[in-house]
Formats: C-alpha cells, sequence, structure tokens
C-alpha cells in the first residue's frame, strides 16, 4: 500500500498536470464538433485517427472496422501511409489486441507491445514499422462492438489513464458519427435511386395500359413487348449496379491487395468484350506494356473496372469505330487509357460524368445505361489511392485514364515469424 508521502507526490503532480489536461479535454470537445458535422465516410475515418494521434500525443493511429461475414477486423483508416501498405489487411479477431479489445468491448493499454502475446506482428513486418505501445478502445454502437481505435507508440514515457478516458470519450462520439455518416449517405443513395426508378416504371405503366386495348394492332404489341422488356431488363440493371455503389459507398467492401499484372487482366477483359466489339462493328486496338511489374490491388474490382470502360467505349462508339487500349508507365504510376472513336461528350457535361445518375443527354438514345457505372468505376479506383479523368471532343471521341500508383507492395519476406 502506498504511504503518505506517495500519494502526496501523485497529488501535487496531478496539481501540475490539471492545466495541460483541461487543454487536452477542451481541445478534445472542439475535435468532437468537428467529427460529428462530417458526413463523408472516408474523410471522417481520416479525421478521427488524426484526432487519436493529437488527443493522445503518439506517433500514429488507425481504425479497424469488423467484418460479420469473415469475423475479422480490417484496417480501414490510419495516420501515415499504413493503409495504402495494407490494402484493408485482415487482422484476426483472436490473438491479437485489436481482437481483444473488440471482443471484450473494453480498453486494452499495452506499453510493452513486443512482450505481449497477444500482440499481431504481421502489420509491422508489412509496413516496416516497430510497435512499442499501444492503447486500444472499441468502438460500440448501442453497446454492440463496431470496430477498434489503436493509438501506437507514445511520444513521451507511456500510455496512462487519461489517455484511456480521453481515446474512449473520442471512440463514443466517433461511434456515432459513424452510424450517421453511413445512414446519412444511404438515404441519399437510396432517394436518387427512387428518382430514377420512376422514369422507367412510368414507361412500363403505360406500355401494359396500352396492351389491354383489344383494337391494338399486332405489330404495335410487339413494339410494346420490346419496349417492356428493354425497360425490365434496364430497372434490372440500375438495381444491380445501385446495390454495387451502396456496398461501395457503405465503406464495408473488403477489398483485398495483391500483386495484379494489369497487362494479363486487360488481355483477359479483351476476350471477354470481343464479342460485343464485333456485333458493333467496332476495332480493338491494344498497345500493352509488357515490362510492367505488378500493381497492388484487388483484381476483381480492377477487373469490374476495366469491364465498365472498354464495354462503354464499344457501346457509345459508331460503326466502323475503333477502341484503343494503351497501358505505360509513368513515373511512380501506371496509366491505362481507353479511347475511343465516338461522338465524345460536351464540355458542359465532363464536370458531370462521374456523378451517380448521370446520363450525357446526347447519349441516352442509344442503350440509355443506368448513369452508375462511371460513378462506381471512380469508386473503384479511389480505392486503389488512383485517379481517374476524362478528356473529350465533341465528334472525335473520349478517352478516359486510369492512373494507379505502382508501389505499396510489401518486399521480401513477410511472413510472421514461427
Amino acid at each position: 500500500m502506498p504511504g503518505p508521502r506517495g500519494q502526496v507526490d501523485r497529488d501535487q503532480s496531478a496539481i501540475r498536470n490539471y492545466p495541460l489536461l483541461l487543454r487536452r479535454y477542451g481541445r478534445l470537445m472542439e475535435i468532437i464538433s468537428d467529427v460529428v458535422s462530417t458526413h463523408d465516410l472516408e474523410s471522417l475515418l481520416r479525421h478521427i485517427v488524426d484526432a487519436a494521434v493529437e488527443l493522445t500525443e503518439c506517433e500514429a493511429a488507425s481504425l479497424l472496422l469488423h467484418d460479420p461475414k469473415t469475423q475479422h477486423l480490417y484496417f480501414e483508416a490510419a495516420t501515415g501511409d499504413t493503409v495504402e501498405q495494407l490494402g484493408r489487411a485482415a487482422v484476426p479477431a483472436e490473438n491479437s489486441i485489436a481482437g481483444w479489445v473488440f471482443i471484450h468491448r473494453a480498453p486494452l493499454l499495452v506499453n510493452d507491445a513486443l512482450g505481449d502475446p497477444r500482440f499481431f506482428r504481421e502489420v509491422d513486418l508489412l509496413t516496416e514499422f516497430r510497435t512499442r505501445s499501444v492503447l486500444g478502445v472499441p468502438l460500440l454502437h448501442k453497446g454492440t462492438p463496431f470496430g477498434v481505435i489503436e493509438a501506437v507508440n507514445k511520444k513521451q514515457g507511456g500510455f496512462a489513464d487519461d489517455d484511456v478516458r480521453i481515446l474512449q470519450t473520442l471512440a463514443a462520439q466517433s461511434a456515432v458519427a459513424i452510424e450517421n455518416s453511413r445512414l446519412f449517405q444511404q438515404n441519399d443513395l437510396i432517394a436518387e435511386m427512387v428518382h430514377e426508378f420512376r422514369t422507367p416504371l412510368a414507361a412500363l405503366t403505360a406500355a401494359t395500359h396500352l396492351l389491354q386495348r383489344p383494337e391494338l394492332p399486332g405489330d404495335q404489341r410487339q413494339n410494346l413487348g420490346r419496349t417492356i422488356y428493354g425497360e425490365v431488363r434496364r430497372l434490372n440493371e440500375m438495381a444491380t449496379d445501385f446495390l454495387e455503389l451502396a456496398r461501395l459507398e457503405s465503406g464495408r467492401v473488403r477489398f483485398v491487395r495483391e500483386p495484379v499484372h494489369l497487362g494479363g487482366l486487360v488481355g483477359e477483359v479483351l476476350e471477354l468484350v470481343r464479342l460485343q466489339a464485333e456485333t458493333e462493328d467496332v476495332l480493338l486496338i491494344s498497345d500493352l506494356d509488357s515490362t510492367l511489374a505488378p500493381v497492388p490491388g484487388d483484381r476483381n474490382r480492377l477487373k469490374q473496372l476495366l469491364l465498365n470502360l472498354l464495354t462503354n467505349a464499344i457501346k457509345y462508339n459508331q460503326r466502323g469505330g475503333k477502341v484503343f487500349i494503351r497501358l505505360s508507365r509513368h513515373d511512380d504510376r501506371i496509366e491505362l487509357a481507353v479511347q475511343d472513336t465516338g461522338r465524345g461528350i460536351p464540355a458542359e457535361s465532363l464536370p458531370h460524368i462521374f456523378e451517380r445518375f448521370y446520363r450525357v443527354p446526347e447519349r441516352e438514345g442509344r442503350g440509355g445505361g443506368t448513369g452508375l457505372g462511371l460513378a462506381i468505376a471512380k469508386r473503384i479506383v479511389e480505392s486503389h489511392q488512383g485517379e481517374i479523368r476524362v478528356e473529350s471532343e465533341p465528334g472525335q471521341g473520349s478517352t478516359f485514364t486510369v492512373s494507379l500508383p505502382r508501389t505499396g507492395l510489401p518486399t521480401g519476406d513477410t511472413r510472421p515469424p514461427a
């Protein structure tokens, strides 16, 4: 039991540190105000980890969310380039500090990470970061855990009880903000979807009403049948694209990070769209740099991106037109360009081309489309820390260019120690 002198020392230390603690809690209130007013999920998560670093005075912080399907935690945000290096890598709920925090729904302070059997070493191996101390707190929604915030490496000394309390307060408000952000995005998207569904539903209503007229000629019945089929197909495509975009915007999609040979992937996608190109009398021409090293990414998502760009280039081309696919290296980036010789995009439409449900008016008569394909493509590119841009000249065609980072894959032996 500590003696009177030890208690006096602690009391005097608390008095000396009180002004500093007061300033930290004042800053916490300012940060919380900013956090709860942020509706964009990606921005919100970045804001939270930056706040965790500032408030606990540590070297780095990360935010992990739990996936009920895999029962793993995944990095969704981190200071520095940790997420880019890990690609939202999985952390097991068992045998990890974050997993312990999640399962026990309680904070955990570890000032000697290497000496703790729960420490998951693979993250340090993949990022070449050295973890000394960890403070983890759970993200709870109505008492149910859905993630973890971790502060790493206290800059001076070790994490203390004040750090625990401050990070818990940040986590409590962050949990509310994250759930609100998800609901905000979903409600916004649902409202847009319902609005967009009205047009094909109105066409179906009119067509079925006309079909009930007994005096309707046979050729008009056939035309109405084709109209119904086309609108039903369009509704199905729209629903599929809507669900895909909702998953991407929710922040819950798991992106695998692996070496992807883009040259081989482009060749594979070209074979998939070749029949469509032949049917539309469009010539496919590729110029691929065969010396390119793999890029870090999710192969299935990148394949989805390529299919979207190539099918659009064919669909909105002209008969006898051409589609050029180029893959090249530019400094620390890989660039993929898909160029068509179609009608092009009007200048006034270019700023809106990646907006969800936006369709170029001049293109509407040909194939319609859901207006979600390019929004999905943009989300996939951004999830790979890349950029997508478009250049177009009416009457000359359009070029969509995707730029992806070449680096980010771990080098050497990254297996955890036995």
